[in-house]
């Protein structure tokens, strides 16, 4: 398997559309959005971003051979500072490494075209291998420990590349 990693392009709006209602339907639990809803939205902003290209929020998608296998979304927010969102594999290529992939090759986007960003995610406390990916690569938990228990965990990107 030779997995590409790579910024989604005009015409691969509808594929983003496609993992995105998967992601939802899959694992409810894990994004801050119900499928049954958005259904009904007919063109998500990020399609609009992945078609006009926009620069301060860009879309990486995993590719096996031409099939969309993953993505991971960045939003530049303030200057210097950007949210990962929307991270998913597709169920039968979890395991492979490619949600690291993902992770990485986002994060190699964000810095080429933000320099010094600050990046930050949020994940689910009962998302555990997801967690544990996430501390692997670099992030660091910045959610101070008093909070909600079912609170999503802040976290940030804290090597120095």
């Amino acid at each position: 398997m030779n997995i590409e990693y790579r910024n989604l392009l005009p015409h691969e709006s509808s594929i983003y559309r496609t993992i995105r209602l998967e992601s939802l339907e899959k694992f409810p639990a894990s994004f801050g959005a119900q499928y049954q809803e958005a259904l009904q939205i007919e063109k998500f902003r990020l399609e609009s971003d992945i078609e006009q290209q926009t620069p301060d929020r860009f879309v990486i998608g995993a590719f096996d051979d031409q099939l969309l296998v993953g993505i991971c979304v960045f939003v530049k927010e303030e200057i210097a500072s950007g949210s990962i969102y929307q991270m998913y594999v597709r169920e039968n290529y979890q395991g492979k490494n490619i949600g690291a992939g993902l992770i990485q090759a986002t994060i190699h986007e964000a810095r080429h075209r933000f320099s010094s960003v600050d990046i930050f995610l949020e994940v689910t406390p009962h998302n555990v291998k997801a967690y544990g990916l996430y501390k692997k690569i670099g992030f660091e938990t910045i959610t101070s420990e008093n909070e909600d228990a079912d609170a999503n965990i802040m976290m940030r990107y804290a090597k120095l590349n």
